[in-house]
């Protein structure tokens, strides 16, 4: 009996570190040969090699190739190189790829059903209700909070300055993106500028530090899919501390908005408001109709997308306006041109920063962009086929659940695209030279339905951040700079340097 339970768990265990390894050859598409259980993926299981960094070594590798097959475990992925497939896949035929295929069990992980991760009517529901939170009108209320975290971090950046030694740059735009979400997303004092350690900044650190905890369960997940609905990867502390936090803020304002105008308000406006409901983008009627299907805001919805703006928000903001510091601490004449055009706008607004100031700070805009380009705070974006899919250009025909790769990063640095792709050019901004491009190599933010839904606060608040410190300091390298930082090989989805950014902070006269 022992032996035919050994035989039964060798065999099981043979099925599932091997199943699907002859998808990508059967499709006569390029891949490397997959490892037993691993696929191709063993180093990036272990936090030796980020997502980003797979991404860009394919899409290097494979450079007269349209599409590049991978084993992530046993699950097939598809790169894509070309921009005209991406174009397909997230605007054209969006109906057969709405699926972003980074979910987990939301009864598990409750922080999980929030837009960026949810799929499918979850995640259109959400999308229909949220999108008002990021009108004109809203970032136009908001911006006086916007402008006093900005005043907080020039006495912050002063500060520095003034002590000896290199300042981290990526720490203190970290700092101001906290406090900057603190006020305008959820109305509270988070106090992160002044308080290196503050509540807010523990609660950045536990959603972006991979511990060597969350690695291994991370790979569990991703190896053995019957175990995936019992596997709690995020730190449990996280759930707690947001939940606590949201249920704290929804008390005191007595579960109605507060005229704050804030993202806490619009998701209690949604509460008030009661079921959310929509057409169905996965199920019809047996007429063809879509089914009408609806969910409610209530606390563990409202935590969820708490924890998304909160993430979004702080990772990618503080992740751009550093690099792009860093840049500029290189190009000195660069920065003083951008020096002297803030300067310039503002005053006409009195010295003050405000909405149109910072619209008409074009150069500014256009090095933001630039730095971007070079190092995006989200490397790859992700996709999974929901239905069967046949790519017109290829001949290729893809199934249900294989996950589609586009590699963000890969695409911005590609000479093919950018000329020089390693040198820092903000002229590549101008409205002419955009319009030279092809639309679908440079995405941030993403595109199609499910692009960043808070891409113009990310970067009106990184905007004016920048214009914040540029205002009142010059940044150079310092002894400790390396021209080009080293990536966090630990990082997901999203990419990250290694060791933060030291930079030079000298107040101008």
């Amino acid at each position: 009996m022992i032996l035919v339970l050994v035989a039964l768990f060798v065999i099981l265990v043979y099925y599932l570190g091997t199943r699907n390894h002859d998808y990508w050859a059967k499709r006569n598409v390029k891949h490397d040969p997959p490892v037993f259980l691993f696929g191709n993926n063993f180093k990036g299981f272990f936090g030796r090699k980020s997502f980003t960094e797979v991404a860009n070594d394919l899409y290097n590798r494979f450079p007269n190739e349209k599409v590049v097959g991978y084993y992530r475990g046993s699950t097939p992925e598809l790169y894509i190189r070309d921009p005209d497939i991406v174009r397909n896949i997230l605007s054209n035929d969006f109906a057969y790829f709405y699926p972003r295929g980074l979910g987990r069990n939301t009864e598990v992980e409750p922080l999980l059903a929030n837009l960026f991760h949810a799929d499918g009517d979850l995640w259109k529901l959400m999308r229909q209700r949220l999108t008002p939170a990021f009108t004109t009108a809203r970032l136009k209320a908001m911006f006086p909070l916007v402008v006093r975290c900005a005043e907080r971090l020039q006495g912050v950046a002063r500060a520095a300055a003034a002590r000896p030694g290199a300042c981290d740059v990526r720490e203190l735009m970290a700092r101001f993106t906290t406090e900057f979400i603190g006020a305008c997303g959820f109305g509270v004092e988070t106090d992160s500028l002044g308080n290196d350690d503050s509540h807010f900044r523990k609660i950045g650190r536990l959603i972006f530090i991979r511990p060597v905890p969350v690695v291994i369960k991370l790979m569990i997940w991703e190896l053995f899919p019957p175990l995936r609905s019992y596997i709690h990867v995020f730190d449990r502390k996280l759930d707690e501390s947001l939940f606590d936090f949201v249920k704290n803020i929804r008390d005191v304002r007595q579960c109605k908005p507060s005229g704050r105008n804030d993202f806490i308000d619009l998701l209690l406006e949604l509460e008030v408001k009661g079921k959310i409901v929509a057409e169905s983008i996965e199920h019809r009627n047996p007429d063809g109709t879509p089914v009408i299907v609806d969910t409610e805001m209530d606390l563990k919805m409202m935590v969820a997308q708490v924890f998304i703006f909160f993430a979004a928000g702080f990772e990618t903001s503080s992740s751009a306006t550093s690099y792009t510091l860093h840049q500029l601490a290189f190009n000195p004449e660069l920065q003083l041109k951008i020096q002297l055009e803030i300067d310039e706008v503002l005053k006409k607004y009195d010295d003050k920063l405000c909405y149109d100031a910072v619209a008409e700070m074009t150069l500014l805009s256009m090095a933001f962009k630039e730095a971007m380009r070079m190092f995006p705070s989200l490397g790859v974006l992700n996709r999974k086929c929901a239905r069967p899919y046949t790519f017109p250009e290829l001949g290729l025909t893809v199934d249900p659940g294989v996950r589609i790769v586009v590699p963000v990063a890969a695409l911005q640095n590609d000479e093919k695209y950018f000329d020089n792709p390693r040198y820092f050019q903000p002229e590549r901004f101008t409205p002419e030279e955009v319009k030279k491009r092809h639309k679908y190599v440079y995405l941030p933010f993403g595109d199609g339905p499910r692009a960043c839904i808070g891409s113009r606060l990310g970067e009106m608040q990184s905007l004016v951040g920048l214009a914040a410190v540029l205002q009142v300091c010059s940044v150079a390298p310092a002894p400790t700079t390396r021209r080009v930082p080293p990536v966090d090989s630990t990082t997901s989805v999203t990419q990250a340097v290694k060791g933060g950014l030291p930079l030079q902070l000298t107040v101008r006269q």
